[in-house]
């Protein structure tokens, strides 16, 4: 509405980037910022991903091999559409992977899982017209001069300069912490970098 030309990148635009191809390579590497690594599961419990769902005939069967019935086909959880299960009490109870599947298997009777649907693109679908904006040439040209011009200068100012938080409360407070950093990112710049070198 404000006429400014946004370009903003979502969190899977660097798996449909083939220039990011091989970016797995480098996940066992040391970064100063954080650790890129896949972190361990801390449940030992059995997930959606351990279900085998079946999205054309609508079906689930969980790891110990039993059926689960539909429990909702036409569900919103925090807005996308998703289908339910639930495991038969016949099938539940007397299973012997409760502990692995229930966090209260004591308490809980049947397991319930949720399969989120693919999102229906609509004409009027702004994260979909994003996605396609980021992934168009000009798109992915923006992407490589962030990495050159605003990129390291957050890198500076979180890993360098420590700013991995704001310590003050409000929108002018805040604003005031960061215009101070920059300001000291700035001088840093000019002192080692300046024109007269």
């Amino acid at each position: 509405a404000a006429g400014i030309p946004a370009w903003i990148p979502d969190n899977g635009y660097r798996q449909r980037d083939p220039r990011y191809a091989g970016q797995a390579l480098h996940l066992n590497k040391p970064d100063p910022l954080w650790d890129k690594r896949p972190k361990p599961r801390a449940s030992k419990l059995y997930t959606p991903a351990d279900f085998h769902f079946d999205p054309e005939r609508k079906t689930c069967v969980c790891p110990a091999g039993k059926s689960l019935y539909g429990n909702g086909s036409h569900c919103l959880i925090k807005g996308q559409r998703a289908i339910k299960f639930q495991g038969a009490m016949r099938d539940c109870l007397a299973c012997l992977q409760r502990a692995k599947c229930l966090r209260n298997p004591e308490k809980t009777a049947a397991r319930q899982v949720a399969f989120f649907l693919p999102r229906v693109q609509r004409e009027d679908d702004v994260l979909e017209q994003m996605r396609q904006r980021i992934d168009s040439p000009p798109g992915r040209e923006m992407i490589g001069r962030r990495f050159a011009t605003v990129e390291p200068v957050f890198g500076n100012l979180r890993y360098n300069k420590r700013l991995d938080r704001f310590t003050l409360r409000g929108r002018e407070r805040v604003d005031g912490q960061w215009r101070l950093y920059c300001l000291t990112h700035n001088i840093e710049k000019l002192a080692t970098h300046g024109a007269w070198q």
